[in-house]
């Protein structure tokens, strides 16, 4: 065993080396830059490199329980400091000998002699991007040896991904979304115009807050008006107000938030939203005589639709015009349909003459019928109606409106669900596609950009039919006609890989299916390193962030989805009101600085 006074002039000359270390002049003083923040130091950097990671021996005083993994330290070296995450976390040992014959620690002055020079801790970090001069760069080095670890400072932090607010230097918005982890006093912020430009995705296993998630983002949105929003609200969480899982109390929807105008809630379900008290300013109406064929062709595995039937689909829309879903629905219209006077080879009218006429079989048909039968439990159609939701949601919209479409008792029913948001996006992609071109050369004409929410977005996104729908072809279109997706959803690996690979920012909660993690970290750098963060994180309020809007991965505690939050987005409580207006009386009444109402 290590003699106990050898330890102890090690560490001697271990706090003498340190002491003169910390005095000999940065980088950024010799150039005559800003001093660095002074933030804790947790270690130096030992070994490593650029392909396995660097290997970080800490200071004594900083002990193993106070790091996590996914946590954020910046590594400063004599040029450049490298922004890195903690990937693991270990013990290490100055000798085997020790290990097998472990001190006595009972004694204080023991523990003391061996804790950080016998016995120490040592963090793995990934270097995520290095700042040069200010600037964020990509990772191309590893800093020295001996160069020190120390925590990121909200300064260093706002260097790389910008101060909440508008920035009028890189004219664009950045939106605080949380916290990185340990770290309570450090603001991430998200650059939401980034955001906004490519089609972006939250992803997380059942119960781990997509929703909270989701409705926070596009809060930022909103509040920022950088893009206007069409959210195909399934179980009704986004309106008016939402569930909190774990609690019986009732959350907020953005219609509560922003009570300005900004939002506007729709629904497929009248009753059901003002029985909540959504008070929705349009109950859409979909009639018979606008659906086409291409609406009902994403439902071929709900409806269980073989291929011949879609055919026959195709061939009455053909034959019969806009009418044809009302009258294979009318079963006076098919009894009618045929000559009944015609007798070669039985009775030539009904079904079986339609069957003929169209060159189908009567088999065919007939199952097509059974199928349909589900669409006369939708009572958002109708045979006829005088109300074009289409141009009313595009109107609303196009005046930068978000909303929000409800689906009361139908969003229990996954088939109106997917027929609904295919047969209105269809049309405002289209009106999106002729606003676009009509004001090409003119930017000032362009229409506002538009991302829309889907939720149990593989159902929309599958493999095998991602290729011919809607959603797939906005995916992939980028921001070509200024409309994005923003897909919620619990299994990635279920999502078309193109599609995957076009979703600019994914914000991942706790996912534990290899396949959706190996699916959502699809072509990122480091990916190893971070399925082990991805793979420990809460199963609340934690998610890691990456893509097209942060500079590097990161890993957030999500800010609260509550008054706090409520009120930085601009809402104002009842208790609040009386204030509000006796200050804004005395202002009238004489301040000088009146400028008006806020």
């Amino acid at each position: 065993m290590t003699d106990p006074k050898t330890i102890a002039n090690e560490t001697n000359f271990k706090e003498d080396f340190d002491a003169e270390f910390d005095a000999l002049p940065s980088a950024s003083v010799e150039k005559g830059l800003t001093p660095l923040p002074v933030t804790q130091r947790l270690g130096r950097v030992i070994s490593g490199s650029l392909s396995r990671g660097l290997e970080v021996r800490l200071d004594r005083q900083v002990t193993t329980e106070e790091l996590a993994v996914g946590s954020y330290v910046v590594i400063r070296g004599q040029q450049k400091r490298f922004f890195s995450m903690i990937t693991d976390v270990q013990l290490g040992a100055a000798s085997d000998d020790l290990l097998l014959s472990p001190p006595d620690l009972s004694d204080p002055f023991l523990r003391e002699v061996h804790v950080g020079v016998s016995t120490f801790g040592v963090v793995h970090l990934t270097p995520m991007l290095a700042l040069e001069d200010g600037q964020p760069k990509p990772v191309k080095t590893v800093p020295a040896h001996f160069s020190e670890v120390r925590q990121a400072s909200q300064e260093e932090v706002s260097e790389v991904f910008g101060e909440e607010g508008y920035d009028k230097v890189r004219d664009t918005h950045f939106f605080h979304v949380g916290n990185p982890l340990d770290m309570e006093d450090v603001k991430i912020t998200l650059d939401l115009k980034r955001f906004v430009e490519r089609s972006s995705g939250v992803f997380g296993k059942s119960g781990t807050g997509k929703t909270f998630l989701s409705r926070l983002l596009l809060a930022g949105v909103i509040r920022e008006r950088v893009a206007v929003n069409l959210i195909f609200d399934m179980h009704n969480e986004y309106g008016w107000e939402g569930s909190s899982e774990g609690v019986t109390k009732r959350v907020k929807g953005l219609k509560q938030i922003f009570p300005d105008g900004q939002v506007s809630i729709f629904t497929l379900d009248d009753e059901s939203s003002r029985r909540r008290g959504s008070n929705p300013d349009f109950t859409v109406v979909i009639g018979y005589d606008q659906v086409e064929p291409d609406d009902l062709e994403m439902l071929q595995d709900i409806f269980n639709l073989s291929d011949a039937q879609i055919g026959a689909i195709y061939a009455l829309h053909r034959r019969l015009g806009k009418s044809w879903l009302a009258n294979f629905l009318d079963d006076d219209w098919i009894d009618s349909w045929g000559d009944p006077d015609d007798e070669n080879d039985g009775p030539a009218n009904g079904l079986k003459a339609l069957a003929d006429s169209l060159g189908q079989t009567y088999q065919t048909l007939a199952a097509l019928r059974r199928r349909f039968e589900r669409f006369r439990r939708y009572g958002f159609l109708s045979a006829k109606t005088h109300s074009d939701a289409v141009a009313r949601i595009f109107q609303y919209i196009d005046a930068g409106t978000s909303v929000v479409l409800e689906f009361g008792r139908y969003g229990n029913m996954l088939d109106a669900y997917i027929f609904v948001a295919n047969f209105l996006t269809r049309r405002l992609h289209q009106k999106y596609v002729e606003k676009k071109e009509r004001a090409f050369g003119n930017q000032a004409e362009e229409p506002t950009p538009l991302v829309i929410t889907i939720e149990e977005a593989h159902k929309f996104l599958d493999p095998a039919i991602a290729s011919n729908t809607i959603f797939g072809t906005i995916a992939r279109e980028l921001r070509k006609y200024n409309v994005t997706l923003f897909i919620v959803d619990q299994r990635p690996s279920k999502i078309d890989q193109e599609v995957m690979s076009q979703i600019g920012t994914r914000v991942t909660a706790l996912l534990d299916e290899e396949n959706d993690i190996r699916a959502v970290l699809m072509g990122v750098s480091g990916s190893e390193g971070l399925k082990e963060v991805l793979a420990r994180l809460d199963t609340r309020q934690q998610a890691l962030i990456l893509g097209h809007a942060v500079p590097m991965p990161v890993v957030v505690q999500t800010r609260a989805y509550d008054l706090e939050f409520y009120k930085a987005m601009g809402y104002h409580d009842e208790a609040d009101l009386p204030q509000r207006l006796a200050s804004n009386v005395e202002r009238m009444r004489g301040s000088a600085d009146f400028e008006g109402f806020d």
